[in-house]
């Protein structure tokens, strides 16, 4: 099975937010060696977790580092009211078929 490269970050934020948030946490230029992204959000709009895919760890590192997610971090701290993030190796779980 291929191992994947996953970093997740679960930001609470301020209500009524979200549309503003989402604008503004697209990465631009898009990150070398990201794979596929996901985001994900509570029912009531202020908790976002973000998923993504990166060839290797490196990849994730070398973006993180970049000035380019410090300008998108930048762009999103209006918004934030908490953060959490990891990052993970792992593989996909083989799920029966019924």
């Amino acid at each position: 099975m291929r191992e994947h490269f996953v970093w997740v970050t679960t930001r609470r934020i301020k209500p009524g937010t979200l549309e503003d948030f989402e604008r503004a946490w697209r990465p631009d230029p898009y990150p070398e060696g990201l794979r596929q992204a996901y985001a994900y959000w509570s029912e009531d709009g202020q908790e976002i977790t973000g998923v993504s895919f990166w060839d290797t760890k490196e990849a994730c590192d070398s973006w993180r580092a970049s000035e380019a997610e410090a300008r998108r971090r930048e762009a999103i701290a209006p918004y934030v009211v908490e953060e959490r993030e990891g990052f993970y190796r792992g593989r996909e779980l083989a799920v029966p078929v019924r």
